[in-house]
């Protein structure tokens, strides 16, 4: 990667800003979310059903938002009221999950939780799109997803020290309101002195850019939904973790190990999603997670799942960035809308996959959910590459 490639040249200085916000809100985030399994199936009482739908219902309430904001998001006026109260929603509800006294309190406050996600991603994703040269829109996703994933690095290294030091798990989750308001003041000096809808634009005229319509839009999103519909849910996996044995103490230090993988690998994904197109870095991504799932089907101790697992950040790293700068191209005229119906179907698909896992996790057994899982994805992946080779190069890369 060239000087002229790197993150200081090639990523604008809003998408930096709001890269430092995601990465405090995420560090407020990643406190709580690696210890929810434990709490949920220890003193809470619940168990592998209400995991998957801690995880599918947030997503489902999330994805209905993103469906909304989105669309508003192309309105003048609109994205920064939004940004704004996306995460404060999360900021104020995150920490009340400490006071729970029942596993449905923690799905409650986690789908309040993911109301302000709802709200937030697809301005955020929007306005990121319109300050970033089209060419270097993977590195610049790429860059904001890597400070959000370094947020949770941080986030599960100050769960895994407080509980070290003998801190009560409610007490870790409270603790997360500190970092969260930070998140929360950066914003709003990062809005300040972003520019306005419409002060980034396309050009116009007979060289202004027209959305993709029918299937050469949907059949690429509705095939990244299918991969997203065959994952196992992240709260299983963690679950699954701790059945390999890995102490509940050393979840959170694991969960930051994940993240450091991602953050690490966010950067260069967006630049192969630039340089290969999102079509091959997709399909990476996907087989990634196929292999990881069927590896973890397996006994395979504390280290053996432990280092497969930290594997599993490389799915983020190739999928994300090139993920956004597909629906950035695809949509570059209402742009919040391209976001909000991408962020809604695979926000939708979570639910059934959310508890359907989960039913066959308990019912079953972790591996034939994790093989299941496995054989869906890859079977996902052959059907994004199928789909996408008929569509136009210049649109899917």
């Amino acid at each position: 990667m060239s000087a002229a490639e790197s993150p200081t040249r090639t990523v604008p200085p809003t998408v930096k800003g709001l890269s430092l916000v995601s990465l405090f809100n995420d560090f407020a985030s990643e406190m709580v979310y690696p210890l929810l399994p434990a709490f949920v199936t220890g003193p809470l009482g619940g168990g592998a059903v209400i995991l998957g739908l801690l995880d599918g219902a947030a997503d489902l309430t999330s994805a209905a938002l993103k469906l909304w904001s989105g669309r508003l998001a192309d309105r003048p006026g609109w994205r920064k009221p939004l940004i704004l109260l996306g995460y404060a929603t999360a900021i104020l509800v995150r920490p009340l999950i400490a006071v729970a006294g029942a596993a449905w309190q923690v799905v409650g406050f986690r789908v309040v939780d993911r109301v302000g996600k709802g709200l937030r991603t697809p301005p955020r994703d929007a306005l990121i799109a319109a300050v970033s040269p089209p060419e270097a829109r993977g590195r610049a996703f790429g860059f904001h997803r890597a400070a959000d994933h370094f947020g949770a690095v941080v986030g599960s290294l100050a769960a895994w020290y407080l509980l070290t030091r003998g801190a009560e798990v409610r007490s870790v989750i409270g603790w997360s309101v500190v970092p969260g308001l930070l998140a929360f003041v950066l914003l709003a000096a990062v809005l300040r002195g972003a520019p306005p809808l419409g002060a980034v634009t396309e050009p116009t005229g007979s060289a202004r850019p027209a959305d993709a319509t029918g299937r050469v839009f949907w059949a690429p999103v509705l095939a990244l939904t299918a991969l997203t519909l065959f994952r196992l849910p992240e709260a299983l996996l963690l679950l699954r973790l701790q059945e390999q044995g890995v102490a509940v103490a050393s979840v959170p230090l694991v969960w930051a190990g994940l993240h450091v993988v991602r953050s690490a690998s966010s950067y260069p994904g967006g630049w192969l999603s630039d340089r290969l197109g999102p079509r091959l870095t997709v399909a990476d991504g996907g087989v990634v997670f196929a292999l990881v799932a069927a590896a973890l089907a397996g006994a395979l101790g504390v280290t053996g799942a432990i280092v497969v697992f930290l594997i599993l950040g490389l799915v983020a790293g190739l999928t994300e960035g090139a993920e956004r700068a597909l629906v950035a191209r695809l949509a570059p005229v209402r742009t919040g809308r391209g976001f909000g119906l991408y962020h809604a179907l695979t926000g939708v698909a979570a639910l059934p996959a959310g508890l359907a896992f989960g039913a066959l996790y308990q019912e079953l057994g972790p591996r034939q959910a994790l093989l299941a899982s496995a054989f869906g994805v890859a079977a996902a992946v052959v059907a994004w590459l199928a789909i996408t080779a008929t569509r136009n190069q210049g649109e899917i890369g």
